[in-house]
């Protein structure tokens, strides 16, 4: 028989869910419910489904739990990312380690990596290659890699305190046909030229003089991840030749870029020999890549 006393301090899971979702709310997150029962999961280690079913049967968080709750609430009430919080950002089928640094990867990004892996796994080479520049967490090319796996991948990251972060996910996932390198896309990998199947990149594309709207990222995400120059469009004039050299003939550029940029990417692209330049909208029906062959 357990005769251990009751905690009088612990507190239903309900009603932390929903003071946490009013704090979040008074603070504008943007997802005050899904970000309050993903924090609650994290401090409990429990997925929101079995967030769900421990409420539904009235079930309780002792005292240190309500209590280290309360920090990371704040903390996300003070507009820090969710995934700096918890230290995990999910991308496809991946659980990727972010913190500062590193620029966390988005929803978005996950259909500029379909648009690679779809090219990639089409190549029609026995084992393709596929080249991600300026991988940051390492999201597209370990995508790649992973769902793509008789293709060989590089991964390519300039920044030292992005790659503290490339470094640790390559290492988790543990994908053995991708290799990381540490180095700047402007000349990357030359004994790759003329025979990669795929390039893919998110490059910086934010213009200096436009901030970010969400505190999130201006304030947390890396300025190297961010901005791309006066119009935005400088890293994309120089991974434009870049992937051209890399690139055989017939092989395939992704891209991913804000969505009013489209027009003058293909101005860029054009000039530079691309051809079959096209635009893809995301699920919000913004353009958000363009992809053109070598």
């Amino acid at each position: 028989m357990d005769t251990t006393p009751p905690d009088d301090r612990a507190r239903p899971l309900r009603a932390l869910r929903d003071e946490s979702v009013s704090t979040l709310a008074a603070a504008g997150v943007p997802d005050p419910e899904v970000d309050a029962e993903l924090l609650i999961g994290h401090v409990l280690g429990l997925s929101r489904g079995a967030l769900h079913a421990r409420m539904v049967v009235g079930g309780e968080a002792g005292e240190a739990d309500a209590a280290a709750l309360a920090g990371l609430v704040a903390r996300r009430a003070g507009r820090e990312p969710l995934q700096h919080i918890t230290g995990r950002a999910p991308f496809r089928s991946l659980e990727l380690q972010v913190g500062p640094g590193v620029f966390v990867p988005r929803p978005e990004t996950e259909q500029v990596a379909q648009l690679a892996i779809d090219a990639l796994g089409a190549a029609a080479e026995s084992a393709p290659i596929g080249v991600d520049l300026g991988t940051g967490t390492g999201a597209i090319a370990l995508a790649l890699a992973t769902e793509v796996p008789h293709a060989r991948v590089w991964a390519v990251e300039k920044s030292a305190e992005a790659f503290v972060w490339t470094r640790r996910n390559v290492a988790e996932v543990g994908a053995p046909n991708l290799e990381l390198v540490f180095g700047d896309l402007a000349d990357a990998l030359p004994e790759l030229d003329g025979r990669v199947a795929v390039v893919v990149s998110n490059p910086p594309y934010v213009p200096l003089r436009q901030l970010p709207r969400d505190p999130e990222v201006r304030r947390h995400d890396p300025e190297t991840a961010l901005y791309g120059g006066a119009d935005g469009l400088d890293v994309v004039r120089v991974l434009s030749r870049r992937a051209f050299a890399l690139l055989r003939p017939g092989g395939v550029l992704v891209i991913e870029h804000g969505e009013e940029q489209s027009a003058p990417i293909a101005e860029i692209l054009a000039a530079d020999g691309w051809r079959a330049i096209a635009h893809h909208r995301d699920l919000t029906t913004r353009d958000r890549a363009t992809t053109a062959v070598r």
